[in-house]
């Protein structure tokens, strides 16, 4: 099998079908399904990005990881380090088995989003709401991320209407587009399938109520998150 090495910035689709282990015919179809990017040289010869190949074998790996274990890949995305501490504390007494990857940015869990594709994203409730209006957008809207559940604070659902006129009002600190506002009003939330809500906050105010207790009462709610996958 061709490796690919960091000076190699594309390859034909010959290469390109070796580093796969795939037909031209394939390579092809990768092409033109947006699996692979590439353009067309002045004389009509088709070069594939390499770093498209590479993130085509990446998911190789990830699907062969997912067919031979039974646990549930997940990222979690935080702002405190702490919070992400407890969450991982949490699950080693579940009974559903998680591998969870944490990013402690909303630029860095993109990346990792798009990178390992899990099979559910976690969103801390501690994240601003105009950033995590951002996070869904780009999670929608990305191929390889738009069909991941993605869990959110329940207390955000209800707030999300809100989040346009509190960027208006603080208009020099955080924006969105018109086109995410549109968006919104269609149902970028509400009406998405793959949002699942989560309990962050007791509406009783319970004083025993803690971030860890309600951790506890995530695992169904995880479980939930993995049946919409398939939606």
């Amino acid at each position: 099998m061709k490796t690919i090495t960091p000076d190699m910035e594309y390859l034909s689709t010959r290469q390109s079908a070796k580093v796969l282990q795939v037909s031209l015919g394939t390579v092809q179809k990768m092409v033109e399904l947006g699996e692979l990017i590439a353009w067309k040289t002045r004389g009509g010869h088709r070069r594939i990005l390499a770093s498209s190949l590479d993130q085509q074998l990446q998911r190789r790996k990830r699907a062969m990881r997912q067919k031979t274990t039974q646990n549930c890949i997940a990222l979690g995305i935080f702002r405190r380090a702490e919070n992400s501490q407890e969450l991982l504390e949490s699950t080693q007494d579940w009974q559903l088995k998680v591998e969870m990857e944490v990013a402690m940015d909303s630029l860095e869990g993109l990346m990792k989003a798009v990178a390992i594709a899990p099979d559910l994203i976690f969103l801390d409730a501690l994240i601003p709401p105009v950033e995590q209006v951002h996070l869904i957008h780009y999670l929608s809207k990305n191929k390889d991320t738009q069909r991941i559940p993605i869990l959110v604070d329940e207390g955000f659902i209800k707030l999300h209407p809100g989040v346009v006129s509190l960027v208006d009002e603080n208009s020099s600190r955080a924006t969105l587009s018109e086109s995410i506002k549109k968006e919104l009003e269609n149902g970028l939330i509400e009406l998405n399938p793959h949002i699942v809500g989560y309990p962050a906050t007791n509406p009783e105010q319970d004083p025993s109520w803690s971030y860890r207790s309600r951790h506890e009462l995530l695992e169904p709610i995880f479980v939930e998150a993995l049946a919409r996958k398939c939606l």
